[in-house]
């Protein structure tokens, strides 16, 4: 890769790791599912002037709904119930294992034995995880939420799969995914929230409630996804998906530097056998002993 298109990957990916900090930060000023409506909301605003993907509509739907509304109402109500900014960067990453064991059971792709083993490392990550809950910070039913967000996120990452990602215009696929999720986000936070907290959350919106918006919609939506699309058309996954590992780690840093987040030490182990089965999966171990060796 060139100089200046591995500093994008690695700024899509710090990018990708502060927002879960900035999430925290929105949460502070919007219930989950309002924040998560104006999100998209904003995001899709570029389909004033972009033509929409020559997608079916039920496949559309299917994505929008899975890889934009399920996932982000479930992490963004997972992050206000009980499961810290750094910690949900990790655990959202078990959609890579997710993604395996779906398109295993759907598309009849038989996955390796290095993804089994990393999927192995990475769970036993997690069982060591959830034995750490309780308490404010962390509870079950927010890890619960985040792992079900994950399980969205790979869902939408199997339809994508039935979509020609190499004829189809990512920055415009993506402002008019938005366009799914902000109506029935704003509706069931309407059910669960009530009008009355929509309305004092909009009337007492602060300046760091503003900037959230705008950072999670524009950059971490608008700007990233178009950026990683434009890397993955010129050169192959295998060298771009590796720069998502940097992602939790972004995300854990950050989450350590501006809110204070401390994690104890079962926990970090948790965090480290998850992204040891990541690396495991997504990494070309063996072409790179090969070509190492020759």
């Amino acid at each position: 890769m060139k100089p200046r298109h591995i500093f994008l990957a690695l700024l899509v990916a710090t990018i990708w790791g502060v927002n879960f900090t900035v999430i925290r930060v929105g949460l502070g000023s919007f219930p989950p599912l309002l924040l998560a409506a104006l999100r998209f909301a904003i995001a899709a605003l570029p389909v004033l002037f972009l033509p929409r993907p020559n997608i079916r509509w039920p496949l559309f739907i299917g994505i929008g709904a899975t890889l934009f509304l399920g996932q982000f109402a479930l992490l963004f109500t997972g992050m206000a119930v009980g499961i810290t900014a750094g910690l949900a960067s990790v655990v959202l990453q078990s959609q890579a294992f997710l993604t395996i064991l779906i398109a295993s059971a759907f598309l009849r792709e038989r996955p390796t034995f290095r993804q089994i083993s990393g999927t192995l490392v990475a769970f036993a990550g997690l069982v060591i995880i959830a034995d750490t809950a309780g308490g404010v910070d962390f509870t079950m039913t927010g890890l619960g939420l985040c792992l079900a967000a994950a399980f969205c996120w790979a869902v939408g990452n199997v339809l994508l799969r039935r979509v020609g990602s190499t004829t189809v215009d990512v920055f415009a696929l993506v402002a008019w995914l938005s366009l799914i999720p902000p109506v029935p986000l704003l509706v069931l936070s309407l059910i669960v929230n009530g009008p009355e907290a929509l309305g004092r959350a909009m009337h007492t919106m602060n300046w760091g409630g503003v900037g959230a918006v705008l950072y999670i919609a524009v950059l971490s939506t608008t700007l990233c996804f178009a950026l990683w699309g434009q890397l993955l058309k010129r050169y192959p996954a295998s060298a771009v998906a590796p720069f998502s590992l940097l992602v939790p780690i972004f995300g854990a840093a950050s989450a350590a530097l501006f809110l204070g987040e401390r994690f104890e030490a079962m926990r970090i182990i948790g965090m480290v056998m998850i992204l040891a089965g990541l690396v495991v999966v997504v990494l070309p171990v063996k072409r790179t002993w090969r070509s190492q060796l020759s």
